[in-house]
């Protein structure tokens, strides 16, 4: 029917899709698309192969005793292990049940997705000629991931989290499992990722420059809207530096923000986080996470950017 009633309106279609803001609209979502996927899908193939192939015991072994001492060491763990965030969350859930203190565990969680060389390369390429946001996103990022975790540390409660009871492959083979892993993070990022790209398209062609520009020209205000924008858009960690570097006519320390917070906290995080450790947890940790989120890349974006 679809295919119908396209042959029989492809008059009217064809007159829409010709006028100058669906062009405009149409290149930069196939802009934003080309330039995101191959490392939406690189990530995804090594998020794979670390997921599956390494074992969470691995990083319990490597990481110190002391949980003090043992955040910033799983935070900068985040700069050598690509993956995005939905790959991260399972894999803090497989190091609590592993035995690893949740304090760093969370440190992991926030900083693999933010830090990581697939996300980084791709910062540098979607922001050329500006590598101070990519150092900017990892200081910033780290930064937040740590403090999260002492402060998880200070004031966290056991009864407030809620361990995983067994890993979502269990019972799978190695391969079955590292193809299921592919197969679920490239539609459910990929799909995620389509949506932010529209997004994206719709703010640059339909939305007009003024209103922008009133966001963009308030720093306080600016940060706030790319903020709260990165949670409800939900993009892979791996793809949104290029819809961050299409949204030109806001500052780089309100574009830093979303960058920061996105791979943090976002909507499709929330559920998984509240899916994976409880409902209490999340709605403690998501609000934390989303403050300190700001103020860091607020503050960091205005000493480096």
């Amino acid at each position: 029917m679809l295919l119908l009633a396209g042959v029989v309106l492809q008059d009217p279609l064809r007159g829409a899709l010709s006028a100058p803001v669906m062009q405009s609209w149409m290149t930069v979502f196939v802009a934003v698309m080309v330039q995101a996927l191959p490392f939406l899908v690189l990530g995804v193939l090594l998020s794979a192969v670390i997921a599956v192939f390494v074992p969470p015991s691995f990083f319990a072994r490597a990481l110190p005793r002391k949980p003090a001492l043992a955040v910033p060491v799983a935070g900068m763990a985040g700069a050598v292990l690509p993956g995005c965030e939905c790959a991260s969350v399972p894999v803090a859930g497989a190091l609590v049940r592993r035995g690893v203190t949740p304090a760093a565990a969370l440190a992991f969680l926030l900083s693999a997705p933010a830090i990581n060389p697939i996300v980084l390369t791709a910062t540098a390429v979607a922001f050329p000629g500006e590598p101070r946001m990519v150092l900017a996103r990892f200081v910033a990022s780290l930064l937040v991931a740590c403090a999260m975790g002492w402060l998880w540390q200070r004031l966290g409660r056991t009864d407030w989290l809620r361990p995983p009871d067994r890993p979502s492959s269990e019972g799978l083979g190695k391969g079955a499992a590292f193809w299921g892993s592919v197969r679920h993070d490239v539609m459910h990022a990929g799909g995620f990722l389509v949506v932010g790209a529209m997004v994206a398209a719709t703010l640059k062609a339909v939305v007009p420059a003024d209103w922008l520009g009133h966001a963009a020209g308030n720093p306080v205000v600016s940060v706030l809207v790319l903020a709260v924008l990165a949670v409800l858009l939900s993009i892979c960690s791996e793809a949104d530096a290029f819809v961050a570097g299409s949204l030109t006519q806001f500052s780089l320390t309100a574009r830093l923000a979303f960058l920061v917070v996105g791979p943090m906290i976002d909507l499709k995080l929330f559920a998984m986080q509240t899916a994976t450790f409880g409902r209490g947890f999340a709605l403690r940790f998501a609000p934390a996470t989303f403050t300190l989120a700001v103020l860091v890349s607020s503050l960091v974006g205005a000493v480096l950017l």
